[in-house]
C-alpha cells in the first residue's frame, strides 16, 4: 500500500470510529463511507492532495426533484449564504432541482471527538437545510 494510500484509509477509519458514536456507518467497496442523519443520504471520501495535506470531503444530498423555480432558488441561494459549515450546491436536473451540501477539511491530526463533532455540525445543518428547504 502506497503512502497516499494508507493515509487516505487510516483518515476514513478514524471517521468512521468518529461517526459510529452517533450513526450507523457503512463502508463501500472503494472504501468510502455511507450513511444517512433523518433521510438526508451522506457520503465520505478521502484525497491526498498534496504531500501531508490529506482532506476529508462530505456530501450530503438535501433533497432531489424539487421545484424549479425561481422563488425556491432565491430561497436556497439566501439559506446557503447563512451557513458556516458546507457549501450548498443547486443542480438543474431534468426532474426539478438537486440540492447537496458539501465540505472538504484537512482532518489529519484530528482527535476522534473532535473530528465527530465537526463532521457532526456539517450533517446536521443538512438536515436542518431538508427540513427548511423540503
Amino acid at each position: 500500500m502506497t503512502t497516499e494510500a494508507a493515509d487516505t484509509a487510516e483518515l476514513l477509519s478514524r471517521a468512521r470510529e468518529a461517526l459510529e458514536t452517533y450513526l450507523e456507518v457503512h463502508v463501500d467497496d472503494d472504501g468510502a463511507l455511507t450513511f444517512s442523519h433523518n433521510g438526508v443520504p451522506c457520503v465520505i471520501q478521502s484525497t491526498q492532495l498534496a504531500e501531508g495535506l490529506t482532506v476529508l470531503s462530505l456530501t450530503c444530498v438535501v433533497g432531489w426533484d424539487l421545484p424549479d423555480d425561481p422563488a425556491f432558488a432565491a430561497k436556497a441561494a439566501e439559506r446557503a449564504g447563512q451557513g458556516l459549515f458546507g457549501t450548498l450546491g443547486v443542480q438543474h436536473a431534468e426532474r426539478g432541482l438537486d440540492l447537496t451540501l458539501r465540505y472538504a477539511f484537512p482532518a489529519q491530526g484530528l482527535e476522534i471527538a473532535a473530528l465527530g463533532t465537526l463532521l457532526m455540525l456539517v450533517v446536521s445543518t443538512a438536515s436542518q437545510l431538508r427540513s427548511e428547504l423540503t
